[in-house]
């Protein structure tokens, strides 16, 4: 075992405090990792707050890791020390079953071990922790690679914002010239629009607050649609090719459906209750999808193609020990758009 410098929740209530976690010895086909940057996902917040219900404490949050190769087991042929890598939200998978085989290893029908919060298959009765912490040992399929072309800090997002928006544009093929609208402007929602604009999409941002209509322009939006504007709205309907709907709260999703042309789809990105009329879809054979993260080889294609296109997120940088306060400001959504922990600061813990 290896003992590691941790951040950790131990209850739903208190703050996040210093922890001590043991990582498991490199096996043959494992790759450790000394960890340089972890992104600060919502559902980081919602685990420690077991908002979900499945929060087995203590808890070290963070699936956005970006690190360096420390060490590689024997059977490891693809990495080597001094690699620049990074870990996403899944660490291992059954590997058998059919989205297994399929590179969907997110439908794993045994269920996909996540980074953290998932029993841990290589540590009997322990659970597995994430990136708020030095180092991480990980098996070399669940290991993505990372260009050193990339501002290394504003990658970590990539493996969970970016891939959670890039995957359901991927899935639902949208091409250069498809009208597309992104509902939403957070840490998902600067995602969606960079991406679809990198994919020569018109991109649209849909959104209740004018004011952040000159950022959407700057992140590749081309132009802003206010949806309490019901003339707008009603200007735009049945114009849009595809609907990227990252909406963090319940909703009612009747006033975006009529912007989608006949048969085209809305995709839902946020863990939240939505409601609608069965008629607003049936008039126009409308579809209502969801989409959660992308498998390991879509995930890497998602870093090759944002190597090429230079798009990172738009990150602000904190110390591990501002990591409570990192929490609150992304409930109160004072964030543009996504926090990112210098591991180096844990060190000093």
């Amino acid at each position: 075992m290896s003992n590691t410098k941790a951040y950790a929740a131990f209850n739903s209530k208190d703050d996040l405090k210093p922890h001590s976690i043991n990582r498991r010895e490199l096996g043959s086909s494992d790759v450790q990792i000394d960890i340089t940057y972890c992104g600060v996902c919502h559902s980081d917040i919602h685990v420690a707050h077991d908002d979900w219900g499945m929060t087995v404490y203590p808890v070290v949050p963070g699936h956005e890791i970006i690190g360096r190769v420390k060490a590689v087991g024997a059977d490891v042929k693809n990495f080597k020390a001094g690699d620049l890598v990074g870990v996403g939200c899944m660490v291992d998978s059954c590997r058998e079953c059919d989205p297994c085989k399929d590179d969907l290893e997110q439908h794993c029908e045994q269920g996909m071990v996540m980074t953290y919060g998932s029993p841990d298959p290589h540590q009997a009765g322990e659970m597995t922790h994430g990136g708020y912490s030095t180092q991480i040992v990980v098996d070399q399929d669940f290991v993505l690679r990372v260009s050193e072309d990339l501002d290394t800090k504003a990658v970590a997002p990539l493996l969970c914002a970016g891939i959670t928006t890039y995957s359901p544009l991927r899935q639902w093929n949208v091409k250069a010239g498809d009208k597309v609208g992104v509902i939403g402007l957070g840490g998902l929602g600067h995602m969606g629009v960079k991406l679809a604009a990198a994919m020569g999409a018109e991109v649209v941002m849909i959104t209740t607050s004018p004011e952040k209509g000159e950022d959407a322009k700057r992140l590749g939006a081309s132009s802003v649609l206010v949806s309490k504007d019901e003339s707008a709205m009603e200007a735009h309907a049945g114009s849009f090719d595809f609907l990227l709907n990252t909406i963090p709260v319940a909703h009612n999703l009747d006033p975006y459906i009529p912007l989608l042309k006949m048969g085209k789809t809305m995709s839902l990105l946020g863990a939240t209750q939505i409601d609608c009329h069965s008629l607003g879809l049936a008039f126009g054979r409308k579809v209502i999808a969801a989409s959660l993260i992308g498998g390991i080889k879509e995930t890497q294609e998602m870093l090759d193609f944002c190597a090429e296109h230079n798009i990172v997120s738009d990150v602000e940088m904190i110390d591990m020990q501002d990591i409570n306060n990192a929490y609150k400001r992304v409930m109160d959504n004072d964030v543009k758009y996504r926090f990112v922990i210098d591991m180096q600061s844990l060190k000093a813990v």
